[in-house]
C-alpha cells in the first residue's frame, strides 16, 4: 500500500517522539521557572557572586574607560586612577612564588608515591602531559621574548651607553666563565666523581673527534647566520667525513741495496664539511637583535615606528608570560612527578650519577651563592641578596623546568 504524501511512517514516528520530548522538557522548564522563590535567587547569587562581580567589573571598566577618554588625562593621572588595579596585580603576583614552591615539593612527593603502582610508559606520558604543555608554552615564547626584549632594550640606549654596556657584558661573561671553569676543575680534583662508581656503563658509544679550531670557528659562524629565519630552528656545526687519498711513500728495496723506490698507498683522513643541527641559534639571534636595536635607536624619528612596534611586542609577550606563570605550578607538579615515576631504578641511577650530581650541585652553589654575589657587591656596593630575592620566581621556574 503506497503513501499518498510520500512520508515514511517510521520517520514520522521519530519526529513525533522528538516533538513530544521537546514539549515535556518545555513544560518542566516552565514549572521550574514558575516555582522559583526568592530563596532560590539568593542562593544562586551567593554561589556565583564572584563570577557576577567579575563580569560586572569588566563591563563597568570598559564603559568607564571609554567615557574618560574625552577628558584627556595626563600620564600621572592615569597612573593614580589605575593604582587599585596595579595593587591587585601585585597581590596576585605574590601568590605565584608560594604556589611554585609548593608545586615542587608536591611533585616530588607525588612522584615517589606513584612509583609503587608500576605505571607503563604510556601511562607515564599521559600523566606528565600537563608538564609537557608547560614546556611547550615556555619554548613557544623564548624566541619572540629574546628578540623583542633585546631590540627594545638596545633601541632605548644611546650609542655611548650601549658601547659601555656591551664592553661590560663581555668582561662579565668572560670573567665568570673563567671562574666557573676553575671551580669545576677544583671540584673534580677534590671529589673525583668518576672514581666512586663500581659499575661501568656497558654501552661504549663512539665519541666523534672534534677539532678545537673547528669548534671555535663554529662559534663565530653562528654569530652571523646567513639566514635569520633558519637561525630560529637550526645552527651551524662542522661535520666530519672520511676521504681516501693517495700518498706516495719512498721505501728501500732491500737492506744491502741503497736504491730507493716509490710506492702509492691509500690513506683515510677526516675532512671538515659544513653541516647544521636542530636547535635555536640563540647566539646569532642575540647578535642580530642587538645590532638591529642599535640601528633603530640611532635612526631617531625615522625608526620610531619600529621602536614602538617592538615595545608593543615585548609588552604583549610579557603579558603572555604572566598568564603562563599562573599555569606553571600545575605544569611543574606533573613534570617533576612524571620524571620521578619514569626512572626505572633510582638506586642504580643514584649510584652511577650520584657523585656527579653532588659535584655539579656543590659547584653551582659555590658559583651562585658566593662568587656571583661577591662580584655584584664589589661592582655595585649593594646587597646582592635583595637582587636575588627579586629573581626567586624565575629561579624556581627554571629549577622545575630544567631551563638554563
Amino acid at each position: 500500500m503506497t503513501q499518498s504524501n510520500g512520508d515514511n511512517p517510521r520517520s514520522r514516528s521519530r519526529m513525533e517522539q522528538l516533538q513530544e520530548r521537546i514539549r515535556k522538557r518545555s513544560l518542566r522548564a516552565k514549572k521550574k521557572v514558575e516555582n522559583i522563590t526568592k530563596d532560590d535567587v539568593k542562593g544562586f547569587l551567593r554561589r556565583n557572586a564572584f563570577v557576577l562581580f567579575t563580569i560586572t567589573a569588566v563591563i563597568i571598566g570598559i564603559l568607564l574607560g571609554f567615557s574618560l577618554r574625552s577628558y584627556k588625562m595626563s600620564y600621572r593621572e592615569v597612573k593614580y586612577f589605575s593604582f587599585p588595579g596595579e595593587l591587585l596585580m601585585r597581590m596576585l603576583q605574590m601568590l605565584v612564588l608560594p604556589l611554585l614552591v609548593s608545586s615542587l615539593v608536591t611533585g616530588i612527593l607525588l612522584g615517589f608515591s606513584l612509583r609503587s603502582y608500576k605505571m607503563s610508559y604510556r601511562e607515564v606520558k599521559y600523566f606528565s602531559f600537563p608538564g609537557e604543555l608547560l614546556m611547550r608554552m615556555l619554548q613557544m615564547l623564548v624566541l619572540p621574548l629574546l628578540v623583542s626584549s633585546l631590540v627594545t632594550g638596545m633601541a632605548a640606549l644611546d650609542s655611548k651607553a650601549s658601547g659601555k654596556m656591551g664592553l661590560r657584558a663581555v668582561v662579565y661573561y668572560t670573567s665568570t666563565t673563567v671562574i666557573a671553569v676553575f671551580i669545576g676543575i677544583i671540584m673534580v680534583l677534590i671529589i673525583h666523581p668518576g672514581k666512586g662508581s663500581k659499575d661501568e656503563f656497558k654501552k661504549q658509544q663512539k665519541i666523534q673527534q672534534v677539532s678545537p679550531a673547528d669548534a671555535f670557528l663554529d662559534l663565530i659562524r653562528n654569530m652571523f647566520p646567513p639566514n635569520i629565519v633558519q637561525a630560529c630552528t637550526q645552527q651551524f656545526k662542522t661535520q666530519y667525513a672520511k676521504r681516501v687519498v693517495h700518498v706516495t711513500m719512498t721505501v728501500n728495496e732491500s737492506i744491502f741495496n741503497l736504491t730507493n723506490s716509490t710506492q702509492e698507498i691509500l690513506k683515510e683522513e677526516m675532512i671538515p664539511i659544513p653541516g647544521t643541527v636542530n636547535g635555536v641559534n640563540a647566539l646569532g639571534l642575540v647578535v642580530f637583535s642587538m645590532c638591529f636595536g642599535l640601528i633603530i635607536g640611532s635612526m631617531k624619528e625615522k625608526g620610531q615606528a619600529l621602536k614602538d612596534f617592538f615595545d608593543c611586542l615585548n609588552e604583549a609577550i610579557m603579558r603572555l608570560v604572566a598568564i603562563i606563570m599562573w599555569y606553571a605550578p600545575i605544569g611543574i607538579l606533573f613534570l617533576i612527578a612524571g620524571k620521578i615515576v619514569e626512572m626505572e631504578d633510582i638506586s642504580t641511577v643514584g649510584g652511577q650519577l650520584g657523585m656527579y650530581t653532588v659535584t655539579v650541585i656543590i659547584g653551582l652553589m659555590i658559583h651562585g651563592m658566593f662568587v656571583l654575589p661577591t662580584l655584584y657587591f664589589v661592582v655595585t656596593r649593594k646587597n646582592p641578596f635583595v637582587f636575588i630575592g627579586g629573581l626567586l620566581q624565575a629561579l624556581i621556574t627554571a629549577l622545575g623546568t630544567s631551563s638554563r
